[in-house]
């Protein structure tokens, strides 16, 4: 708002000085060269393109992008750590939500821009600063489109509508249209942008390697990324948090059943993001350009992931990792029929994308850089990580020859004899591995056990020192030289905290690496630890490490809140 004010004030001085100018019979040579040495002096702030119904609440560092009728679509940056082709183990973040819906689980994934970053060392996403509206939609594909395409019963109502009436209805994000309108729309869009004979369109339009961008629509880790609050947050530590703002404050940021009533609103009307990104949370949801999989990124592929919560969305339902399934073609079960799903909810917000390989010269930067990426991060990359336990994919790969040689048995008598030497060599090789993965599960037993312990040690320890804290504040109320000793005990105890995380997340590590092995493996494992005679301790530590191992298992993420709830209830109070 701060940026408006300016710039309306420094319009109203520039206007009166040329009405004063003029007045004084100073000709309109004078007057033109005036205005611009005004501007260029900073008279008049270019922070910020100019309010419209595109874009209701413009801001520093938005992108304006030209569209038909004078219309316009704005996008912002957000930047991304890390850099190269491949990426590096900056662009790591965790998506999903441990007390969220069974579609929210826990998983580490990799983050990239589609753009470089030129103010920086970094990368860049290029998402829509708000939601496509049926004005945008209507500037493209035209009001007819709109109101045919529709499944809203009072669309119709749009070609009677005039002046300020019609730009009122025509700022409510679009809904009620399939998400082949919606790809019908950015085709034609991208079409309009790239007309050869207009290449003043793509003035603003992000490059890479000289070559422009294209509408599209976001990935879910895109707008995940975003939503959350981007690089600002990973660094401030509020990433992972369950809303990007206080949930007192919810009202201020999101259109939500409890403050909507199921009715879609304009754009721009609540407070951004942290990023300057309107109803990310709320008003419609936003289909995203993936296939909806149980997890984001495996399992069986469905409809198309929605993002963001409705004006339908319970206040205790919204959240940033909120996704579901849009099932694109619906089963009608009155009609018995299939129909393109026309959600009243349900919209989209779009993105700017580029090529992976936009030229042969990225495409050999890519193959030089691949080796390296290769040998030193990608085993620490989410698509590694799925590739660690190599002695578990080859006892698998051992299992599917064997319907191969039994097949080559029956087709090829003469071959019997060798081909049963063969599977007597696999059947060797097969012992062997597992033999590697049962003293692989026990050493990571072993480990997340004394990663839980340690963690045991400390929350008793922070107990203790607090009730000393408490104690040695109460006697520097009563004489400041006790403030030394308060100072210490602080210190201690933002040194165990940390020391806490540290063992925590190693211990989650430890136990999500363990739950990916068969359960007879780590069952046997466990045993093994439990057949050892634990301390008391320990044996509460085995326990709670049991539990937390078949939940993992069972569910394929990590509830690390009540993981940790789990420890601090029972060894806050322990007693050996």
């Amino acid at each position: 708002m701060t940026t408006d004010l300016h710039l309306n004030t420094s319009q109203d001085r520039l206007e009166k000085a040329s009405m004063m100018l003029a007045v004084h019979g100073f000709p309109k040579a004078f007057l033109f060269l005036f205005c611009a040495l005004f501007i260029a002096l900073g008279g008049v702030s270019m922070a910020a393109p100019p309010a419209g119904p595109d874009n209701p609440r413009p801001d520093k560092g938005d992108i304006v992008l030209a569209m038909p009728n004078d219309s316009v679509m704005v996008f912002r940056k957000v930047q991304v750590p890390g850099q190269g082709y491949w990426g590096d183990e900056e662009q790591i973040i965790q998506m999903g939500d441990a007390s969220g819906g069974i579609f929210e689980g826990l998983q580490r994934t990799q983050i990239s821009g589609s753009f470089p970053d030129e103010e920086g060392q970094g990368q860049a996403i290029y998402l829509a600063k708000y939601e496509l509206t049926k004005g945008q939609f209507a500037a493209v594909m035209g009001l007819g489109t709109l109101i045919e395409a529709s499944a809203d019963p009072e669309a119709p109502r749009l070609a009677q509508l005039e002046g300020r009436a019609l730009q009122e209805a025509l700022m409510v994000p679009l809904s009620f249209v399939s998400y082949h309108d919606i790809q019908e729309f950015i085709r034609r869009y991208n079409q309009w942008l790239f007309a050869p004979e207009h290449p003043e369109r793509l003035d603003n339009m992000p490059h890479i390697e000289g070559i422009p961008g294209f509408i599209r629509l976001p990935s879910e880790e895109e707008w995940e990324f975003t939503v959350r609050g981007g690089l600002p947050a990973l660094e401030g530590g509020t990433f992972n948090d369950r809303l990007p703002f206080a949930l007192q404050r919810i009202n201020e940021h999101a259109w939500h059943l409890g403050n909507a009533s199921h009715r879609v609103r304009p754009i721009g009307l609540r407070q951004p993001c942290g990023l300057g990104f309107h109803d990310m949370l709320g008003n419609v949801q936003e289909m995203t350009a993936g296939f909806f999989r149980p997890e984001v990124w495996q399992g069986k592929p469905g409809g198309v992931s929605v993002r963001g919560g409705s004006v339908s969305t319970p206040i205790s339902d919204m959240r940033s990792s909120l996704r579901q399934e849009l099932d694109v073609y619906a089963w009608n079960q009155d009609e018995e029929q299939v129909q393109e799903r026309r959600s009243f909810n349900t919209g989209a917000r779009l993105a700017i994308g580029s090529n992976v390989v936009v030229n042969t010269r990225v495409r050999a930067a890519m193959e030089r850089e691949y080796q390296e990426y290769k040998d030193m991060v990608r085993k620490a990359m989410p698509v590694g990580r799925t590739l660690d336990n190599l002695v578990a994919q080859a006892a698998g790969q051992l299992g599917d020859v064997e319907p191969i040689l039994g097949r080559l048995m029956e087709e090829h008598p003469h071959l019997r004899n060798e081909l049963h030497t063969v599977q007597e060599f696999m059947d060797q090789a097969r012992q062997r591995l597992d033999k590697a993965q049962r003293e692989s599960a026990r050493s990571l037993a072993q480990d997340a056990a004394r990663n839980g312990v340690n963690l045991s040690v400390y929350i008793s320890r922070l107990v203790s020192l607090e009730n000393s804290l408490e104690a040695a504040r109460r006697l520097a109320e009563m004489s400041s030289r006790y403030l030394e000793q308060v100072s210490a005990v602080e210190k201690r105890i933002e040194e165990l905290s940390a020391a806490r995380i540290q063992q925590f997340q190693a211990y989650s590590e430890k136990v999500g690496q363990l739950g990916e092995y068969g359960s007879d493996y780590f069952e046997q494992a466990l045993e093994t630890l439990r057949e050892q005679d634990p301390l008391p301790r320990e044996n509460a530590v085995l326990e709670l490490l049991t539990v937390h191992v078949r939940e993992f298992s069972e569910k394929r993420r990590a509830d690390r809140e009540n993981w940790l709830g789990g420890y601090e209830e029972v060894f806050k109070k322990f007693e050996q």
